[in-house]
Formats: structure tokens, C-alpha cells, sequence
């Protein structure tokens, strides 16, 4: 049997994780004194409640190599495979914690895929590898196609201030500055080696909107895959987007919410946009 493990970043709900029969590890959020597990014991609109309205920065960690060995001794003692998706090695130590935790298990039938990306980047992934495993591929089949598939994956979203990503040490301070200007809305992509870039600006909502847009025009988008908007906190904006891709010919398939891991580091105004590039 193929087990398939995602971290909290592919902000899978309760009852998805359920349906889909999948492994969850979840990274660390904490207010302070306040810890959480990400898509365990806090929901996302109440996160979001404390990002806005708390007096305290949230921060982030990832799970610790025990919580991977964990699962990795069970599928080991059943002699099964597993395959991890997890969050960008450039934006978590996810990954690191995952590798430290197969050495420990001494086990070869561990699999570990860096998304080099996040959020409905890894569920894509997640979801790919769960439709091949069900139609009979082999572990390495799976991986194989997950690390091509990635490379074609585009995420861009528009953020209200790059604050949030400064603070969490994920652009430098002199990058944010971009993001101090009235008005100013920043437009971020995940680059090719999984960091956060800064990729464009908007001055208003409106023209914040028509330059994401721009920026998906520029790809030939994939129709094997879906395509999913997304939002942090307040949808009102994601649904213009939505409304704006519709009428240039782009339908979205489903609307996503952007969970603490991420949420983190991006605020509760950012909306935006993840399709797969046909090559």
C-alpha cells in the first residue's frame, strides 16, 4: 500500500484529511504563550480573528523529526510506502525535519517530495499522487511525476502589505518597503526554488486585479488540472478576481482559504490565484 502524507501548508480540512484517507503533520503556531497545531485545534477564521484584532505576533514552526517517525515506523512495521508532500524547503524546515526522520527510521520505502511551493500547490501534488496510486503506479511512477508537475505549477496573489512576510523572516525588510506606500498593493509568486518573490504592484484593488490577471495571461493554463482561487480572511476580493478571470475565459473550479501556516506570513487581505502552466 501507498500511504501519502501532506503537512498543515496544503490546508486540507478535518474532514478532507478524513475522506481522503491521508496523513497529516502539522506545523506549529503559536500567539506568545498560546500554542496551536495547525489544522488541529485552531480554525482558520479564528486565527485570522487573532492576527487582526490580537496584540501579539503569531509565529510558526515545524514539526518536530519525532512527529514524521512516528507515522514512518508505522508504514514501515506494515511494510507499506509512503510518500511526504510538504511545504517549500526555502519558506519551513518541514522538510529538513522529514529528511532527519527517515534516516532515523532506516526504512527505503520512505519518499520525499520538496513542493517547492504551498497551500493548493501541495494539494494539487497531494491529490495527483492519490489518483495515480489508485490507478496502480509504483511510489517512484508517483514521485517521478510530482517533481515534474511541480515545476509547473503557478500560484500569484496580491497581499495588502508585505509586513507580515518581513517580520516572518521570509523577504528581507528593504523588500517590504515596496509594501509601505498608500494604497499599494504587492503581487507575490513563488519562484522555482520556493522562495516568496515580489513580482509586480497594483495602486487599488482594480488595478491590483488587472495585473494578476495580466500576469495569468501570460500562460497557457493546463485544463487537466483545476483551478483555484484563494483568499486569506475577507473573500470579497478573490470573488473579483474570479469575476475578472471568468470574463477573459479562465473559469475557477474552487475557492480556497489560506490556513495559519501561510496565513502567517501573507496577512488576512491577500487573495489570488493557482493554476498548472501547459508545457
Amino acid at each position: 500500500m501507498i500511504h501519502i502524507l501532506v503537512d498543515s501548508a496544503a490546508d486540507f480540512s478535518k474532514k478532507e484529511i478524513e475522506e481522503k484517507g491521508i496523513h497529516l503533520v502539522p506545523l506549529q503556531v503559536s500567539f506568545q504563550e498560546e500554542q496551536y497545531l495547525d489544522g488541529v485545534n485552531l480554525e482558520r477564521d479564528e486565527f485570522y480573528e487573532k492576527l487582526v484584532h490580537g496584540k501579539a505576533f503569531p509565529k510558526t514552526s515545524q514539526p518536530s523529526p519525532q512527529e514524521f517517525l512516528d507515522v514512518f515506523e508505522e508504514v514501515k512495521e506494515k511494510g507499506d510506502e509512503i510518500i511526504c508532500i510538504l511545504l517549500s524547503s526555502a519558506l519551513s524546515g518541514t522538510y529538513q525535519s522529514a529528511q532527519l526522520a527517515r534516516s532515523m527510521a532506516d526504512y527505503d520505502k520512505i519518499y520525499i517530495v520538496d513542493s517547492l511551493s504551498a497551500v493548493v500547490a501541495i494539494r494539487m501534488l497531494c491529490d495527483t499522487a492519490l489518483d495515480m496510486a489508485e490507478h496502480g503506479h509504483s511510489a517512484q511512477e508517483i514521485v517521478e511525476e510530482l517533481e515534474e508537475l511541480k515545476g509547473k505549477i503557478q500560484i500569484f496573489a496580491a497581499v495588502d502589505t508585505l509586513e507580515y512576510l518581513a517580520k516572518g523572516g521570509r523577504i528581507s525588510k528593504a523588500a517590504a518597503a515596496i509594501g509601505d506606500m498608500a494604497n499599494l498593493k504587492p503581487i507575490i509568486t513563488v519562484s522555482r526554488e520556493g522562495s516568496v518573490e515580489v513580482v509586480g504592484k497594483g495602486i487599488g484593488v482594480n488595478r491590483t486585479l488587472s495585473a494578476i490577471q495580466k500576469k495569468i495571461a501570460a500562460f497557457q493554463i493546463d485544463e487537466n488540472y483545476p483551478v483555484y482561487s484563494l483568499f486569506s480572511y475577507g473573500e470579497e476580493n478573490c470573488v473579483k478576481l474570479e469575476q475578472k478571470m471568468e470574463k477573459n475565459g479562465c473559469k475557477v473550479d474552487s475557492r480556497k482559504q489560506i490556513g495559519p501556516a501561510i496565513g502567517t506570513h501573507i496577512g488576512p487581505e491577500a487573495f489570488g490565484v493557482c493554476f498548472v502552466e501547459k508545457k
